[in-house]
């Protein structure tokens, strides 16, 4: 369906929000294009559709992990050997914060994140994993009781943030620098508090560390007290203790 035989193309169209005018009007209304079965089925990749999967990915997302108690984010390479000192150091993290009262929450794939749910589920807390949809993703680790994959990468970053009470991070790659990064900057910017942040591995973080206080720092593309939003440390009691002592519990 079209406009009636000699009817004139309006000039403004209001489709809801939207305003489309002169050669932006689009023939028929919005109700005829939901109804009309005809054509295929290249509207499933269009952006509006998109926001309904984001949407529901939000909702999902609200709905798994709302009754949480507090929680700590642990992150950390996928690539981390099974039985090496990190993959070990994991475990006992994820351990510590279940006996510090925390639930642990991860990427929910292998390598330290396996690790940190593995200490979580065998000291009896609650391990979650918050999983992405990636071609060479191994899926959720065994170690996982409550499991939720996403799409995008956004809506998944929100539940690490929303849903903890900081962040300890083990030695990793591109992914947990930007989970760090992200962290870093909603602290900085006022945009989350109270939101500590540990790295864990004075070896493997110090290099970097050392060219945020040598050149960022340095060249006045951050301030020194930015250095304070994040501690170092290579000792479990201590990264569980700085993690969450400012969580009030």
């Amino acid at each position: 369906m079209g406009m009636p035989d000699g009817a004139r193309k309006p000039e403004e169209q209001r489709l809801g929000p939207v305003i489309r005018r002169r050669e932006q009007v689009q023939p028929g209304t919005t109700d005829q294009r939901l109804l009309d079965t005809e054509g295929d089925s290249e509207w499933v990749h269009t952006d509006p559709w998109r926001v309904m999967r984001i949407q529901s990915e939000f909702v999902e997302g609200f709905g798994a992990l709302a009754e949480l108690p507090s929680a700590i984010s642990v992150f950390g390479s996928a690539r981390t050997p099974v039985g090496s000192p990190e993959y070990e150091a994991g475990i006992r993290i994820g351990a510590a914060l279940v006996d510090a009262g925390f639930a642990v929450i991860t990427g929910g794939g292998p390598g330290a994140m396996e690790a940190a749910n593995k200490g979580a589920r065998e000291a009896s807390g609650i391990s979650v994993g918050l999983g992405i949809e990636l071609p060479f993703e191994q899926g959720l680790n065994p170690h996982v009781d409550i499991g939720v994959n996403f799409r995008y990468f956004f809506v998944r970053k929100t539940m690490f943030v929303k849903y903890a009470q900081g962040f300890v991070v083990l030695p990793g790659g591109l992914g947990t620098l930007d989970e760090l990064f992200e962290a870093l900057t909603l602290v900085q910017t006022r945009k989350v508090t109270r939101f500590p942040i540990v790295l864990f591995g004075t070896a493997y973080w110090g290099g970097l560390v050392e060219w945020l206080r040598g050149t960022v720092v340095a060249q006045g593309k951050a301030s020194e007290k930015d250095l304070m939003l994040f501690h170092v440390t290579d000792d479990v009691d201590e990264a569980v203790a700085l993690v969450t002592k400012e969580t009030g519990k």
